[in-house]
Order: structure tokens, then sequence, then C-alpha cells
């Protein structure tokens, strides 16, 4: 009789021992099953966010080349303008040097005219 408790303990013990690897087993499987979860998902983040990233700076970049050839056409038309007024300006010159009468009567005919309206 006193060896069937023996035998009795050993078999639960060995029961329990084998849960218990079972136990540990399908744990251990089923962390590694969502770590690959986690890690396909980060995977998937990680490439999302460089697609953006990629798509954000394309943008930027573009903005940048309109935002340059906004400026460079500015420069031109300033440019355009500045020597347009530089020729009228030297036509006015001229035309004050070869009829020096006729300008301060203009002048002050406009002087004249633009100081009634300001009046006003």
């Amino acid at each position: 009789m006193n060896q069937h408790p023996a035998t009795t303990g050993n078999t639960s013990t060995s029961r329990i021992d084998d849960s218990a690897e079972r136990v540990k087993q399908a744990t251990s499987s089923a962390v590694a099953g969502t770590k690959e979860a986690v890690d396909r998902a980060a995977d998937h983040i990680e490439a999302s966010l460089h697609r953006a990233t990629d798509k954000v700076a394309a943008g930027a970049h573009q903005a940048s080349d309109k935002l340059a050839d906004a400026g460079e056409r500015g420069r031109a038309a300033y440019d355009a303008t500045m020597d347009r007024a530089d020729e009228w300006l030297g036509q006015v010159r001229d035309y004050v040097r070869e009829k020096p009468v006729q300008s301060v009567a203009i002048a002050l005919g406009a002087g004249w005219l633009l100081g009634r309206l300001l009046r006003r």
C-alpha cells in the first residue's frame, strides 16, 4: 500500500509538469504569434510613414520650385518696370532740355491741377 500513493504522487506530478509544459509552449507560441503580428504591423506603419514623408517632401519641393519661379518672374517684372521707368525718365530729361519753357509751363499746370484735386 505504501507504493501506491508514491506512484499516484509521481503520476500527478508528471501530469502537472506535462500540463505546465503544454501551457508554457502554448504561451510561447501565442507570444511568438503576437510578436510576429506586432512586427508586421510596425513594418506596415513604418512603410506608410515613409511613404507619407516622401509625399510631404515632394510637395515641399514642388512648392519651393513654384515659389522660386514666382520670385524669378517678379524680379523680371521689376527689372522690366525699372528699365521702362529709366526710358521714360530719359525721355522727360530730353524733352526738358529741348523745350525748357514748355516744360516749366506743363509742370506749373500739373502742380496747380494736383493742388486743386487734393484740396477737395
